[in-house]
């Protein structure tokens, strides 16, 4: 009875996330308008050894007014995209949200 069961939860767990649906369900650290990601390097103690580590980005998950769209789009947007958005506009936002190069909620 239990190998049944364990078998139904492995069977339920690829039909949940197969194909597309795992793409959307992951959550990578990653600009969705700028596609700015994390960087590696090192950090360096005053001794001077050395250890790798990871630059993450300032993610932020930001709702915004798109003009064109006349709706609401939420993004998950590092903090330069956010002012690049201030100063430049929707416009390239709403590009590629109706292109679907942008997954918009």
């Amino acid at each position: 009875m239990l190998f049944f069961s364990i078998i139904f939860i492995i069977f339920e767990f690829i039909i949940k996330y197969n194909g597309k649906d795992f793409e959307e369900n992951s959550m990578s650290r990653r600009c969705q308008l700028t596609g700015i990601g994390p960087v590696t390097g090192n950090h360096v103690s005053h001794a001077h050894n050395r250890r790798k580590r990871r630059f993450l980005p300032n993610l932020q998950k930001k709702r915004v007014w798109v003009q064109e769209l006349n709706r609401f789009v939420t993004l998950k947007l590092s903090a330069k995209a956010i002012k690049t958005i201030s100063r430049n506009g929707t416009s390239d936002v709403a590009k590629l949200v109706t292109e679907k190069k942008i997954k918009a909620r």
